[in-house]
């Protein structure tokens, strides 16, 4: 055993122990954050817009401040970006993550002195947590993959810029850079592919323990060590005993990934975000998430079915009901206020709070009145996959078909199948009838004739990657949205599809 490992145990152990303090105290433990927030945003511009010096309590924070998403801060951020000091939070961010916005093109999310703890601890901690429960430290001596992003950084007013994953790149502690791949050289590249071949060539003669990444680019990985070697991932890489993942639900992506390995290993689901770092898996016993109530953050949430009215309700955690979707908004040290978040979330625990990610406010299918969200989909294909188990899933989304040719609308799933289901005809009644149950409103229009059921559209090997390539978002953090309430990425799907 190496020292690595040995050392993790103790730190591991104190780690949870320190978390208890908070774990068993959420409500306290948020509102000495509230308090500690609006101390530090007292003497700043937003702060001062906003009146901070009269806030004594939430409901007079939320008279002041209102719900926001990132076109409603674009402001103060172009403020800071011109050079100012003191806009959203004191002095100025340490770093702006990059990442691209549907409607607002390129997002700069600030992060701070004080925040950037946030991001780098609690993927530490997501590891040691593990640890302590499991016993299992041996990982850490041998080699480990972190699939992100390049950390080549660029430079405005002083500040640096860049995708999340690079940043926290250079923030990797240095007891693990020595086993850390990709090198920095390979990462930089920004070609996804030309990185990918780059990435295998540094890992494939390597004792790879650790595998962190997006599901889908993960599996990317594996499919192009498999077409070099002929083997499996277990194969290849005899010592991998932990897949660390994030971004997107695992489940339509679990059974190919496995059968890539060729054997069970254990993972852990995180939740990061450019924004802040909101959760992980913190036992492989428990269902959900630990959310992260002691990390500078002070996090509000909207049950989903009210967050369009005109005045919808926020709630503090331990004001959220077990079952119920809603939407994450955000108010954390390095300047975010009000900040919508997107995501929506699910409580499965309270004692302490877990949770799970059911998917995007704004990606859903409500082209009727539907309302359908991503963890329906999610739900509707994962039951259909077990009805009928030779089916494997490499990527899929949903849109609306408003005005077929003929014929009443449907809901149209594009999916690209790595081994397609023996009688499709079945799988998309079964895909269909169980979304009718898991939506009401879905079951109302389908049995009232106002839709069809939803029609099935194979897509050829390849398809979503080459779509991917085609709006320059292959590889890194980019995600397909599950759900579209357009066709704007079912026709590039569709285009791209025809031309293989």
């Amino acid at each position: 055993m190496g020292i690595r490992s040995i050392v993790s145990k103790p730190l591991a152990k104190w780690v949870v122990e320190r978390q208890q303090n908070w774990m068993y105290q959420p409500a306290q433990t948020q509102q000495r954050w509230f308090r500690q927030l609006i101390d530090g945003g007292r003497n700043t511009v937003f702060g001062r817009d906003h009146k901070f010096k009269d806030i004594q309590t939430i409901e007079e924070f939320r008279q002041a401040v209102p719900v926001r998403d990132y076109e409603d801060l674009k402001p103060y951020i172009e403020q800071v970006l011109h050079g100012d000091s003191d806009v959203l939070w004191k002095g100025k961010p340490l770093y702006f993550a990059k990442t691209s916005g549907t409607t607002s093109g390129v997002k700069y999310i600030p992060i701070s002195q004080e925040s950037i703890p946030n991001h780098i601890n609690s993927a530490r901690d997501a590891l040691l947590n593990y640890i302590n429960e499991t016993g299992n430290s041996a990982f850490l001596d041998k080699k480990l993959i972190f699939l992100s992003g390049s950390p080549e950084l660029t430079q405005k007013a002083g500040i640096n810029i860049g995708r999340l994953s690079g940043i926290v790149n250079h923030h990797v502690p240095a007891y693990l850079r020595t086993n850390q791949l990709p090198s920095y050289e390979t990462n930089v590249i920004d070609d996804w592919e030309t990185k990918l071949e780059k990435v295998i060539d540094e890992t494939i003669t390597q004792s790879m323990s650790l595998i962190s990444g997006i599901p889908p680019w993960v599996q990317m990985y594996f499919d192009r060590i498999q077409e070099r070697t002929g083997k499996l991932i277990k194969d290849v890489f005899p010592d991998f005993s932990l897949f660390v993942y994030g971004g997107v639900n695992f489940e339509p992506y679990r059974a190919k990934l496995f059968e890539s390995i060729g054997k069970r290993i254990d993972s852990i689901e995180t939740y990061p975000a450019s924004e802040g770092f909101i959760a992980f898996q913190d036992s492989q016993t428990e269902e959900g998430l630990l959310m992260l109530l002691d990390s500078g953050i002070f996090f509000e949430f909207i049950a989903a079915d009210d967050y369009f009215s005109e005045n919808p309700r926020r709630l503090t955690i331990d004001e959220v009901e077990l079952g119920k979707n809603y939407a994450v908004i955000i108010n954390n040290n390095a300047g975010l206020w009000g900040y919508s978040l997107g995501d929506t979330v699910k409580f499965v625990s309270r004692e302490p709070y877990r949770l799970l990610v059911t998917g995007r406010i704004k990606h859903f299918i409500s082209a009727f009145g539907e309302h359908v969200i991503g963890e329906e989909v999610e739900k509707a294909l994962k039951d259909a996959m077990e009805k009928h188990p030779e089916t494997e899933v490499v990527e899929f989304t949903v849109a609306p078909m408003v005005s077929p040719n003929e014929g009443l609308p449907y809901h149209e799933w594009l999916v690209e199948f790595a081994t397609p289901p023996n009688d499709p005809v079945a799988f998309a009644q079964d895909v269909d009838t169980r979304l009718t149950k898991l939506n009401v409103y879905y079951d109302d229009l389908i049995t009232g004739s106002i839709l069809q059921p939803l029609k099935l559209t194979s897509l050829p090997r390849g398809a979503f990657q080459r779509y991917m390539k085609s709006q320059g978002k292959l590889g890194g953090q980019n995600k397909v949205p599950r759900l579209a309430n357009d066709r704007k990425i079912a026709d590039g799907l569709l285009e791209i599809g025809q031309t293989v």
